[in-house]
């Protein structure tokens, strides 16, 4: 290349193309690296200074670290780290880089959609660039920076071919120390990159693309852990960020919490954020404006400032009716009850389900309700009821959309409280799936259920037994005032959700004699 340019007019058109590649070609940090800080205490320290929870993906940076102190020619970790929006993905990136000591470059993934911003193109083409890893690389001076790949799960494909084929190559640790870029028609060694792929969800990430991947799974913050961000991190960086002292306003754990139910529902700490930042901006106006205010933000003291609560906490009802039993749900926000509610009058054994149910949920009341016809002797249920009473199982809210088999033992024990009419045992909730056999199978989401049942004052939850494994991953400190009960049969689920006690005021099923 260096002769060609030597022989070309400087007038001609390929002389600026020639001379950019070389330009490119000296500028690219072939063999320059930076020195590793292997200092392990001190990158957990900065990893938990950044960053609050999160322990899985510190533990996996920490024991990284150490393997690289032993061997010092490892190759880099490709990481995706998938959660849902808020919960400090693209932040940690930054933080793991600082920890390293290493240089820090973010490559936005969302809505590419053509395969030559990532591979570049040929030289042959007018305007033809290196692809954006290539660039990045060169911008990062370093050929070992943390590479931060975000949004990996919203890549496109349209005619220009596929993205996510591309990236195949760069996130392959056998492949990407020979990286084929188009513009430099050369070999590039990605190898010593520690990558970061960050994504909402795994289903829309090409299958042989996640196979490349370590996943490490970042769940929603917890209401405690919320309340643990905004006082280490998001307050003082706001007050900062308004020109206030610590001083000028003081947060009372009560009104933290407050915000958090009241006026955000999220799994991250993005709405937290700006609505503490709408509480300290007006305290900013009043310092500014040099007028007397309340330096202590109390719960009250947040409804005068935010107005109306947005959201309503759901709290236990109480086990007054038969057929109303409190079920647990997962949701992308985090946990929630809902309640089950069932009710019957005289007809020809219809079924109704309502609430915005799907197809998973709706065969669970169909499953529910087969297991108890079958066993209808056996729970002292006349079977003729059945056919002479129309049946109604209800979810509210009506208007959220519920799915998942979750609920089957809930559908259950409502419909066994309604035909039986015993009262229900009171400060209890559940959630598992059913079989027509009576087994009780484990089910997802049991971290944000279960602490979403201590939020509503429950006291005592039915799980499968084989979720005893999601509850010993739980921090002890969250399950305080919870109890657990670990079923692995339908019978063993209602022996100990309702009690022999009918509740007030009974239905009397009254079964026509046959002429």
């Amino acid at each position: 290349e260096l002769d060609k340019l030597q022989r070309i007019n400087p007038m001609a058109a390929e002389y600026p193309v020639a001379a950019n590649y070389l330009e490119l070609m000296l500028e690219l940090p072939w063999n320059e690296t930076t020195q590793d800080d292997l200092d392990l205490r001190r990158a957990r320290r900065i990893l938990d200074r950044d960053h609050y929870g999160l322990e899985k993906v510190k533990d996996r940076i920490i024991e990284y670290l150490a393997v690289l102190k032993l061997k010092k020619d490892m190759k880099g970790p490709i990481l995706c780290l998938y959660g849902p929006p808020g919960v400090g993905k693209t932040s940690l990136g930054k933080s793991i880089a600082k920890a390293l000591r290493r240089k820090y470059v973010r490559l936005s993934l969302g809505g590419v959609h053509d395969e030559a911003q990532i591979r570049g193109h040929r030289k042959t083409y007018v305007g033809a660039m290196p692809g954006m890893i290539i660039q990045n690389i060169k911008k990062a001076g370093s050929s070992n920076p943390v590479f931060v790949l975000d949004e990996v799960d919203k890549v496109g494909s349209n005619f220009r071919g596929d993205p996510s084929s591309a990236l195949l190559e760069v996130l392959d640790p056998e492949q990407n120390n020979t990286f084929h870029d188009n513009y430099l028609e050369v070999d590039y060694d990605l190898s010593r990159v520690l990558f970061i792929a960050t994504a909402n969800s795994l289903d829309t990430i090409h299958p042989a693309l996640r196979d490349r991947m370590e996943i490490v799974e970042i769940n929603g913050y917890t209401l405690e852990e919320k309340v643990e961000i905004a006082k280490r991190h998001l307050i003082p960086k706001l007050l900062r960020e308004h020109g206030l002292t610590k001083e000028a306003v003081r947060f009372r754990k009560p009104a933290i919490v407050k915000v958090i139910e009241g006026y955000t529902r999220e799994s991250g700490v993005r709405g937290l954020e700006r609505k503490l930042g709408t509480i300290i901006r007006k305290i900013a106006r009043a310092v500014a404006m040099e007028e007397e205010y309340d330096k202590t933000i109390t719960a009250q003291r947040v409804v005068e400032l935010l107005g109306p609560e947005l959201y309503d906490k759901e709290l236990y009802q109480g086990n007054k009716q038969a057929g109303v039993v409190t079920g647990l749900a997962w949701t992308p926000v985090g946990g929630d009850i809902l309640f089950i509610e069932s009710s019957v009058s005289r007809g020809k054994g219809k079924l109704t389900i309502s609430g915005q149910l799907g197809d998973v949920m709706k065969e669970s009341a169909m499953a529910a309700l087969s297991y108890l016809r079958a066993n209808a002797d056996r729970l002292g249920i006349d079977y003729r009821v059945f056919d002479n009473y129309d049946l109604h199982i209800h979810v509210p809210a009506g208007a959220v959309p519920k799915d998942g088999p979750s609920a089957g033992i809930t559908i259950l024990t409502s419909l066994a409280s309604l035909f039986t009419q015993r009262k229900v045992k009171a400060g209890i909730a559940m959630t598992g799936e059913i079989t027509l056999r009576g087994k009780v199978l484990p089910v997802g989401g049991i971290r944000e259920k279960v602490l979403a049942a201590r939020r509503a004052g429950i006291k005592e939850v039915i799980l499968c037994r084989k979720n005893e494994r999601d509850i010993k991953e739980i921090d002890e400190q969250y399950l305080k005032g919870l109890t657990f009960k670990y079923v692995d049969t339908v019978d063993e689920v209602l022996e100990e959700a309702l009690l022999d006690e009918k509740v007030a005021n009974p239905i009397e099923f009254v079964v026509p004699e046959k002429k």
